[in-house]
């Protein structure tokens, strides 16, 4: 046992990734992919990488409503408007059933918000910050 008063020192860690539940994995990752992120790789069993801004994903075929309709991704981006345009585009086709986006909007904390949500309810929060805006 440590002494009072001192400090552990942890090992290290290369990466953090979470990983994101889809009730219909196919329609989720061509979903991310027709938004912009890359997939790394998919196996058969229902898992994916997936990256966009050098940030990566797990997303895997497993889905619980409750926990999907409470998972959120926020994505600081430099254009939250043409987030909004972007997302209203891929969904035009309506090849992603469930899948919505809401018109951006000002938050108390200063960031201006577009909100999406995957076909398995997964919450996106494209986030302009404050400082973004001012430039």
């Amino acid at each position: 046992m440590d002494e009072p008063g001192t400090t552990l020192t942890s090992p290290g860690a290369n990466d953090v990734k979470v990983f994101v539940p889809a009730k219909d994995f196919e329609r989720s990752l061509s979903f991310y992919t027709s938004l912009g992120w890359h997939m790394n790789w998919s196996h058969a069993d229902g898992l994916a990488e997936i990256e966009l801004a050098g940030v990566r994903l797990y997303l895997q075929n497993y889905y619980a409503r409750e926990w999907a309709e409470n998972f959120m991704i926020y994505v600081p981006v430099d254009d939250a408007r043409a987030w909004h345009q972007h997302v209203q585009a891929v969904l035009a086709g309506g090849e992603f059933p469930g899948a919505r986006v809401d018109p951006p909007r000002e938050e108390d904390y200063g960031a201006v918000v577009t909100y999406a949500w995957d076909p398995s309810g997964v919450l996106l929060h494209f986030a302009q910050s404050q400082a973004t805006r001012a430039s």
